[in-house]
């Protein structure tokens, strides 16, 4: 349906999807706008742009160039030709450090702000543009990567000095020939010997050990006196030091007799002060041997004297817990004799343990502590021919077994028609009379 008021159109839908709406969508020179019917009519036929108001909830419509403007009210957000809500800021400072107060919003004040491949970080409330680490340009721009060679173009050394990046790093360094400090400046090392110190000398500004020069021959000596290098053959080496030192030696047969030993490319006598007194010494390739002579004892790096009967027992030839005294064998030579410390048993030449006993209290009552071992005291008891042998209180006593008599120790015989009888003593025997 089409109505036409004066210079206005106003266009009603009044059908949609089979429903029915008074809805009507009119068009002036203000604008297009959407309301009833009826009040699309009366807006038609309105001089007053704002009336009625074309604007959303929370709204206000103002007037400008004859047309409505609408926008939404202080402290709201929103479409202000349908709706605007309370905003959560009236200020920055209602927002957290992180954020700006826009259009009574809480916003990222980093959008849109910060050139290419820029960082951006805000700093109480207000967005910070930077070019990250190995970058470099106007942040607010562009950030480019930096060459890492760019780093020295504006070299921050010092004269006579080289600049390298080391891991990114500009690393300044004085020139070879040169000290002091990279960052304002290297000199000379040297100008003259006396700048260096006793065993070096200035060669091409640099201080040099005078001996690290090859001044002296290879197999020489070198010593600096007042920076000089001095040479001499090593003692017992022949030669011109500055040229070639032969050794004395290369092996024994380059020996004489007096000095059979060639060590250290030197002939020498390794006898010579080490042995003790009365001892003896050989050679043995360059290894001196000290030993006593065949009828003398003692420690041959020391002293060599006679033997005597003592010595049988020095050293100790006697095992753990045993102990030696001179004594003779059944030739009627002399030799050492081991045995046992008291209370220890078992193989004097190799360890003797400790023994069981040392009374027979320690013992059962049916032994006996012999030779620190408890025994069955039977054991040491021979009892004659048929008889038994009896232990009580570590004592073994012999006697004839019933329907026998005789001597215990010797031999018992049985007893001819013998009658037992029983008492309190025990058994009693009797012959038939």
């Amino acid at each position: 349906m089409f109505i036409y008021i004066g210079l206005i159109f106003v266009i009603a839908v009044s059908a949609v999807h089979g429903a029915v709406y008074d809805d009507a969508y009119y068009w002036s020179r203000y604008g297009y706008y959407v309301h009833p019917l009826s009040r699309a009519i009366v807006a038609a036929q309105s001089s007053d742009p704002c009336s009625p108001n074309p604007c959303g909830t929370n709204t206000q419509c103002n007037v400008v160039g004859n047309r409505p403007v609408c926008s939404c009210l202080s402290g709201y957000w929103g479409d202000p030709l349908r709706y605007c809500q309370r905003g959560e800021c009236s200020g920055s400072e209602d927002c957290p450090h992180s954020k700006v107060c826009r259009d009574y919003r809480c916003v990222d004040p980093c959008v849109g702000q910060c050139g290419n491949n820029a960082d951006c970080n805000v700093r109480n409330h207000i967005p910070v543009c930077s070019c990250p680490a190995q970058y470099t340009g106007d942040p607010l721009i562009s950030c480019r990567r930096i060459d890492p060679q760019e780093l020295c173009n504006q070299s921050p050394c010092g004269s006579n000095t080289r600049c390298d990046v080391i891991n990114g790093v500009p690393t300044c360094s004085c020139l070879p020939g040169y000290v002091g400090a990279p960052l304002s400046g290297c000199r000379h090392e040297c100008e003259s010997d006396y700048e260096c110190s006793s065993s070096q000398s200035c060669q091409n500004f640099r201080c040099t050990s005078v001996c690290s020069t090859g001044v002296c021959a290879s197999t020489a000596i070198c010593e600096v006196r007042n920076h000089r290098a001095v040479c001499s053959c090593p003692q017992g080496y022949l030669g011109d030091p500055y040229v070639s030192c032969r050794a004395e030696c290369d092996s024994n047969r380059d020996c004489p007799t007096e000095k059979p030993a060639c060590i250290g490319q030197r002939c020498t006598n390794p006898c010579n002060g080490v042995c003790g007194i009365n001892a003896k010494c050989e050679v043995r390739g360059i290894t001196p041997i000290c030993s006593c002579p065949r009828d003398m004892t003692g420690d041959p790096f020391v002293r060599c004297r006679p033997f005597d009967k003592y010595d049988l027992c020095n050293p100790n030839p006697c095992g753990e817990n045993a102990k030696c005294q001179p004594g003779f064998d059944n030739t009627g030579k002399e030799r050492p004799v081991c045995t046992c410390l008291p209370g220890f048993v078992g193989n004097a030449l190799s360890y003797c343990r400790r023994g069981e006993c040392t009374s027979e209290s320690e013992c059962r009552y049916d032994q006996t502590c012999y030779n620190y071992e408890c025994k069955p005291v039977c054991s040491t008891l021979q009892c004659g021919e048929r008889a038994n042998c009896n232990a009580r209180n570590h004592i073994a006593t012999c006697s004839c077994p019933p329907g026998y008599t005789g001597d215990a120790l010797s031999r018992c015989y049985p007893v001819p028609d013998a009658l037992i009888a029983g008492n309190r003593r025990g058994r009693v025997y009797y012959n038939k009379k």
